[in-house]
């Protein structure tokens, strides 16, 4: 959806569309439109008052929200809308007096956003130690949130370290990580096994493209995590071997396809698609690009 509006945005505005930080953590889609003139931008005030300005599909805080409105700058949300339910979820839980334990990478750009909703309340909380170190009465109103692109399995060892030491903890209605994660991180599991290497598709600041590639090599597999076949070198592959492809979640089609191309070029590889869930999900368009959409489409 946010790479959709883009495309759209540049198709119903022209260039130069700013976006706040990349549009999504995959270095192949930020080349492809910063070709087509989309600016990507970490500040506001890179930003010329008036300009149309993106948000990226990891959110951004009510701050740059309001920063962009005193800017007069025509602001469209691409934020997912599973990031959007973590937000509502800390507005919620802060308004109810919780203290927030949210699992997560600092420094994210998902994080930053959600830590901005209510930053008095909100405590990160990155790993198990962080756990131990926390302090908090028995009483206190305790409630968890996760960064929807985690790692399955640390998110639950790190829920289960909070419950432990905190047994009144509140979880959120529904969990936090991304289906599409989710899903990847299964398919990684059970069919690493029967591959020598792993190839990940993916940003070396992709979240949930390094968590596959940790997955990978828990498994004892040779694993990397790269952009594209051009980043690939031929000797760490030999005929004979079976290799495992997968891809974040914002990765292009067209890249996986490359990549299998490229092992079929250089080890006349023949291939299998294995198919571990359907994914039948799809998120509506922003609404200022909505009516666009529907005459670009036909």
């Amino acid at each position: 959806m946010a790479i959709d509006s883009l495309d759209l945005a540049l198709k119903a505005f022209g260039a130069p569309i700013y976006v706040y930080h990349e549009i999504v953590h995959n270095q192949y889609v930020v080349r492809t439109f910063r070709d087509q003139g989309a600016v990507f931008v970490d500040s506001l005030e890179e930003v010329p008052e008036g300009s149309t300005l993106l948000f990226s599909a990891h959110g951004v805080s009510p701050a740059i929200r309001e920063q962009a409105r005193l800017r007069r700058l025509n602001a469209i949300d691409a934020t997912c809308p599973l990031v959007t339910k973590v937000h509502l979820e800390a507005i919620r839980f802060a308004k109810d007096g919780y203290k927030i334990l949210l699992i997560g990478h600092d420094g994210h750009d998902e994080v930053i956003g959600t830590l901005g909703e209510a930053p008095e309340a909100i405590v990160l909380v990155e790993d198990e130690a962080d756990v131990e170190r926390l302090e908090f009465p028995p009483e206190a109103r305790l409630a968890y949130l996760t960064q929807t692109t985690l790692s399955v399995d640390d998110a639950g060892r790190i829920i289960a370290a909070l419950r432990k030491r905190f047994p009144q903890i509140t979880s959120p209605p529904k969990e936090d990580i991304c289906y599409a994660t989710q899903n990847r991180q299964e398919a990684v599991r059970e069919l690493s096994d029967a591959a020598d290497a792993v190839i990940v598709l993916g940003s070396q600041n992709s979240s949930n493209s390094q968590r596959l590639r940790e997955l990978a090599r828990e498994k004892g597999r040779q694993a990397f995590l790269v952009d594209g076949p051009q980043d690939l070198n031929v000797g760490d592959f030999s005929r004979g071997m079976t290799v495992l492809i997968t891809a974040g979640a914002s990765a292009p089609e067209s890249v996986v396809r490359e990549t299998v191309d490229w092992l079929i070029e250089h080890f006349d590889a023949t291939v299998t698609t294995s198919t571990i869930r359907e994914e039948k999900v799809s998120f509506p368009l922003p609404k200022p690009l909505r009516g666009f959409a529907k005459t670009a489409r036909g």
